[in-house]
């Protein structure tokens, strides 16, 4: 087994509620990484917005479809359900399509994402595509993607439980990933458990902002010393 080690449950859950957006403006506030990384470009978008909101912990793999598999770039899908399990859940399978830009086989559909959701895995998130739409999001299976395709093609897996880069962001195995219709971000795990805190405390600073954006009292004057004193 995986020396990955979950966070508490509870957390978890509340990290999971809480928009992509807002956590983002919160890991922000720690100054623990730049503010133009930690989480996937705009090519990787929701296929189910409505669906809610996804988190997980990472298990990464490496997949492609133009080619049928050669002997040294086929895992068997034995090997990857052993690393699977490695990982605690709730598992986000996070899933690089080496054949982007150009993806032209989806690993992802009605029977994989059944499948998958019997081993413990909420959703996906890669750099290729999905099908089966309709049966995916009827089984509560979330699917962040660069496109929708319409066959499998050669699809095969080429790697697992090796670092995976979709939508500019760096994914391990066991990293927070965290879902919804606005994109995919990652949780940094030393900050995880003060984030709802500093979730409350920006979005206090918004509202005091938006309220005098709404107020009688509002004035240009006051509005532009408002921006000084937080900007």
């Amino acid at each position: 087994m995986s020396d990955i080690k979950p966070i508490d449950a509870n957390l978890l859950e509340t990290l999971r509620q809480i928009p992509s957006c807002s956590i983002a403006n919160a890991i922000e506030t720690f100054s623990v990484q730049p503010r133009n990384v930690g989480f996937m470009g705009p090519e990787i978008k929701s296929v189910f917005p409505n669906m809610g909101h996804m988190i997980g912990y990472a298990v990464t793999a490496k997949i492609a479809a133009d080619a049928p598999p050669s002997t040294h770039m086929n895992v068997s899908r034995t090997e990857w359900v052993d690393e699977i399990m490695k990982v605690p859940g709730p598992r986000v399978l996070v899933l690089e399509d080496i054949d982007y830009p150009n993806p032209i086989g989806s690993f992802w559909g009605e029977v994989q994402a059944n499948l998958h959701r019997a081993l413990g895995a909420v959703g996906t998130v890669t750099n290729g595509g999905v099908r089966d739409l309709d049966e995916m999001q009827e089984v509560g299976f979330f699917a962040f993607a660069s496109c929708v395709l319409v066959s499998h093609a050669y699809v095969h897996i080429t790697d697992v439980g090796v670092p995976v880069k979709i939508g500019g962001l760096e994914v391990n195995s066991g990293d927070i990933i965290q879902g919804d219709q606005h994109g995919v971000i990652k949780v940094p795990r030393d900050i995880a458990a003060e984030i709802p805190d500093a979730v409350k405390r920006v979005e206090n600073n918004e509202q005091e902002m938006i309220g005098y954006a709404n107020s009688p009292e509002f004035t240009v004057e006051g509005l532009k010393e408002m921006l000084a004193q937080r900007y």
